[in-house]
């Protein structure tokens, strides 16, 4: 096993938590932005993913803890992705980083980590890479149906449930307002293949 304080892992580990907390926190700003807009289920659904990525933070950190005996500071480089707040093009910036995490970031992480010994990091960051395929399909479907303005549209009859009553209809596209709790169709779920 490479010794923690001089390995790749413990930059890339370090690299990935910063990662993640950005994410989360872009992820936040998107959900402030679906809000204003009326997209409270889409809020919802960004918030989510917010906590997803914090939770992978968490267990990045973990490991860092756990391997580097008390170190207060680790220098990292790596790029610091800006993207915009808005919607468009904001979940499609989103998703290509997702993609970018889970096809080429983590599993080359996970490569280094188990060619120094860490087999328990590896697996961390292939696991986590599945959640963040997961999180670029969702992404890149509500982008697509978002610039569309199909959020709530659908070639053929569907079942819409309002998130906050639980009503629920069958049409191409939901109603305006609900007709049980009077919620906008912003509250309505999106039907995203993911979901």
């Amino acid at each position: 096993m490479v010794n923690f304080e001089n390995s790749e892992t413990k930059k890339n580990l370090a690299r990935a938590f910063a990662g993640e907390c950005q994410d989360g926190a872009r992820y936040q700003f998107l959900a402030k932005q679906a809000e204003a807009v009326g997209e409270n289920y889409m809020k919802n659904l960004l918030k989510i993913l917010a906590k997803n990525e914090m939770s992978h933070a968490k267990i990045f950190y973990d490991f860092i803890l756990k391997y580097s005996g008390g170190e207060k500071n680790i220098d990292i480089q790596a790029g610091y992705p800006v993207s915009p707040y808005d919607l468009d093009p904001g979940l499609k910036l989103a998703a290509d980083a997702e993609f970018s995490q889970f096809d080429n970031i983590y599993p080359a992480f996970a490569r280094i980590a188990r060619d120094e010994g860490y087999n328990d990091v590896a697996d961390q960051f292939l696991r986590i890479a599945t959640v963040e395929d997961c999180h670029n399909k969702q992404l890149t479907e509500l982008s697509e149906k978002f610039i569309k303005n199909n959020l709530h549209k659908e070639k053929k009859p569907i079942k819409w449930k309002c998130s906050k009553c639980g009503y629920e209809e069958t049409a191409k596209q939901p109603n305006k307002n609900c007709p049980l709790c009077g919620y906008s169709v912003g509250y309505y779920m999106i039907k995203l293949a993911d979901n």
